[in-house]
């Protein structure tokens, strides 16, 4: 069970059974004892031959294995000599639900399978019941107290009866036994529960025709007194004649069932990381709560199935699992772990710095969240957290140094260093694990390595367009105040003011809802950074990276955002003196500094290369002045390689902002620019990709005037 191999897979047969919500088939894949009573009462329907028909219905509650009952029942059915095999019609009316009538899609599957597989009854039969449905399913109300008098205005009710006759006289002389089988009835709405009861109740009584129903008999129930306004269990008497209770399977079976689905999940892990009596402790007084049905052990294997592989050597299995669990189950109770480290969790990250601790509130926030969960679950999940954070069952718990170096050497989840791993390294492919975080950080001393890393990083895209850089930005965040050696600061600090710009991703931005995008993260980062250093060396240290930089996008964005927090620039955030990162006489200083960088960037004409450009020219009109810009714009569009390669920069700027303001262009307007790009277009000795640009520029201009 623990021998090592190199890599994780998923064999077919683990994907065919470890699917969502699929059922098994084949009768030797039974763990939980359902074959036997499946073989019985597929016996027992091949033995029937009802004159007035016969329902037959099968309760058990949601996602203990109906389905999979029922596939065996077929199997079985099937394994029987063609002469004694029943016409099997299958219809499911969850996959019609919310489309159209259960009546008409009823119908039409019954006369679909009778006339392929019953072609002596021919073309006229399968028109009866075509025309059956079709009158049924648009007489509203059929087969109510309100029926006759709705009849009389759409249909005559004889040629109903005349026709229900006439099918019922051609199946009686037939002599051949249909098998009707619905499942999923317990996952329609309300009202289409008790629609289809209505047209079972009407068909009921078909010669030669056994309907086999499954379905939780408590939801049903709970539907047809909502809509009918009668008892529930009473009406369904009336309908089904034999009934049967799936046998809830026992624990055993359920956590071998388990058991065999984790074999194949744990196939890889380092025994170091699985404690076999710390696991049993956890899975019989917590996790065993939870998987009651073959469905839930599915839902909680098929998670692990997808999760753990990408995290597999860097946590502690049995944690993992124990994470898992609440995640699946309650997730609002995951929420709460996930955003309250320091409440959960033990480590460097959270001793180094002397903090108050107002035991009270710590008790008030367990007892909060504990207070949340259904009186039924709270002991279960009580336990499993107590055992994987013991910091939640006891806030006065002492730590020896053994301690903590064996929750973090073993992986445990309680390690503050180990803890983002198990909510933020859940996929596979692209993740910095913590492994190659504390490799990557082993560079932050030195700012070419580190900057150069940082780079490569930005040129791997994981599968969902993200890159790398975008991961491992989000990530330092966590190291950047108490793991990082405050020596290692100015490195970094260094390393994002020269390489900066080569990780914004402004198309990836302007296409997405959700990301702050790299230029925020690092902002954030540089902020955080500077907060480890002391208030009075930040100045300093500041105007020291910024002079090395070339980043000139990067050093821009963070002056701008370190002055916005004075009151200053277009986005602003007025803080009070305590909270800026730098003071007024740092701002100015660094502000100066950064006006110059902007100024030799655009007599070396690598200002145009920077992204955002807009933004930048902006913050040199406002710390010198219009005309500087505007001139500066003039000799820029004396040529034509500069002019596409401007054009080309301002196509990256956000949607709803303006990509040619009048303010930029002094005495010349937009429009005489557009005209000169048109002008461009025509040109043949432009390579296509550029004549492609200007048209995309044009197009863009064009829409912003709309």
């Amino acid at each position: 069970m623990f021998e090592g191999q190199d890599s994780f897979s998923l064999e077919p047969d683990t994907l065919n059974i470890l699917s969502a919500d699929k059922p098994l088939s084949d009768p030797k894949d039974d763990k939980l004892g359902y074959a036997p009573f499946a073989k019985n009462l597929a016996e027992s329907i091949c033995k029937m031959s009802p004159p007035d028909g016969l329902v037959i219905a099968v309760y058990a509650p949601w996602g203990l294995g109906k389905s999979t009952l029922l596939n065996f029942i077929i199997h079985y059915l099937k394994q029987k000599p063609e002469q004694e095999q029943p016409i099997i019609v299958p219809y499911n009316p969850w996959w019609f639900s919310g489309q159209e009538d259960l009546t008409k899609s009823f119908f039409e599957q019954l006369s679909g399978v009778l006339y392929e597989k019953w072609q002596s009854l021919g073309r006229k039969f399968k028109n009866q019941i075509e025309s059956f449905a079709e009158r049924v399913s648009t007489v509203p109300g059929l087969w109510t107290k309100g029926f006759a008098a709705t009849v009389k205005t759409v249909i005559s009710p004889k040629d109903i009866h005349k026709l229900k006759q006439e099918i019922e006289e051609t199946l009686k002389k037939q002599q051949k036994r249909i098998l009707v089988v619905i499942d999923d009835i317990d996952r329609l709405t309300a009202e289409e529960i008790r629609q289809l009861f209505r047209v079972i109740k009407a068909v009921a009584n078909f010669p030669n025709v056994v309907y086999l129903l499954l379905f939780d008999k408590e939801v049903v129930i709970k539907a047809l007194e909502e809509i009918q306004k009668i008892n529930g269990e009473v009406y369904l008497e009336k309908i089904v004649q034999v009934s049967f209770e799936l046998p809830l399977p026992d624990r055993i079976q359920l956590s071998r069932l388990f058991d065999s689905q984790l074999d194949k999940i744990i196939s890889g892990t380092p025994e170091e990381l699985f404690d076999q009596k710390y696991w049993l402790e956890i899975y019989w007084q917590g996790i065993e709560h939870f998987i009651t049905t073959p469905r839930s052990i599915l839902r909680l294997a098929n998670t692990l199935m997808v999760t753990y592989p990408g995290v597999k050597g860097e946590v502690n299995f049995v944690d993992f699992v124990a994470i898992e669990t609440i995640r699946l189950f309650y997730p609002t109770v995951y929420n709460i772990i996930r955003n309250n480290p320091e409440l959960f969790t033990f480590g460097v990250r959270f001793l180094t710095v002397p903090r108050i601790i107002d035991e009270e509130k710590i008790k008030e926030f367990h007892n909060t969240w504990i207070n949340q969960i259904n009186e039924r679950d709270r002991n279960a999940v009580k336990f499993i957290l107590t055992k994987i954070f013991p910091k939640s069952g006891n806030i006065n718990i002492t730590l020896g140094d053994n301690y903590f170096q064996n929750k973090r050497r073993y992986l445990h989840i309680c390690s503050a260093d180990v803890f983002p791993v198990y909510f933020r390294l859940a996929i596979p492919e692209g993740n910095i694990s913590i492994s190659e975080m504390q490799a990557i950080l082993a560079l932050a001393n030195n700012c070419q390595a580190f900057g150069a890393k940082l780079v490569e990083l930005s040129a791997q895209m994981r599968p969902d367009g993200i890159s790398r850089i975008n991961v491992f930005l989000d990530r330092l965040r966590d190291y950047v105040d108490k793991d990082i050696p405050l020596n290692d600061v100015e490195p970094i600090l260094q390393a994002f003011f020269e390489v900066g710009d080569q990780l914004w991703d402004i198309e990836y931005e302007n296409n997405s809802f959700v990301s702050i995008g790299n230029e925020y993260e690092i902002e954030l980062l540089i902020n955080q950074l500077l907060q480890r250093i002391e208030k009075s060396e930040r100045g300093q240290i500041l105007k020291k990276v910024i002079f090395n930089g070339h980043a000139i996008a990067t050093i821009v964005h963070q002056v701008v955002s370190l002055g916005s927090q004075h009151g200053k620039y277009e986005y602003r955030r007025d803080k009070p003196e305590a909270q800026r990162v730098v003071n007024t006489q740092q701002l100015e200083e660094i502000e100066k500094l950064a006006l110059d960088k902007v100024r030799n960037a655009a007599q070396q004409e690598s200002l145009l290369k920077a992204p955002k450009l807009l933004h930048i020219l902006a913050f040199w009109r406002d710390l010198a002045n219009v005309e500087e810009v505007n001139q500066w714009i003039k000799e820029i569009l004396k040529e034509d390689q500069k002019l596409i390669c401007l054009l080309e920069n301002f196509l990256t700027i956000a949607q709803n902002d303006m990509i040619f303001p009048q303010w930029l262009l002094s005495d010349l307007s937009a429009d005489e620019v557009i005209a000169r790009v048109q002008d461009l277009t025509e040109q043949s000795r432009l390579a296509e990709n550029l004549k492609i640009s200007l048209n995309k520029f044009i197009t863009k201009y064009k829409m912003m005037q709309e």
